[in-house]
């Protein structure tokens, strides 16, 4: 199975998307400081998931969310304010 994941920043409040087999794993390693992209960014809390059966959709599927109506779909999922 692949997720596609979103986290909230504690530091700053914003958002993160990645991809990964292992969401419990992944998570751990962007609060333990492991995942340069994020480290200065934490703690983070997950806020949003989703599962898929194939990692070309959950690629898919992760480059919508890094889009302008990706994230106006997040958006409205997470009630994130302008």
């Amino acid at each position: 199975m692949y997720y596609v994941y979103i986290l909230r920043s504690g530091k700053d409040s914003k958002h993160y998307i990645g991809l990964t087999t292992n969401l419990d794993r992944r998570v751990k390693d962007h609060n333990a400081g492991k995942v340069s992209s994020t480290r200065d960014r934490k703690p983070f809390e997950l806020v949003y998931f989703e599962k898929f059966e194939t990692k070309d959709i959950a690629e898919k599927r992760e480059k919508f969310f890094k889009t302008g109506k990706g994230y106006d779909t997040l958006k409205n999922l997470l009630r994130i304010p302008r």
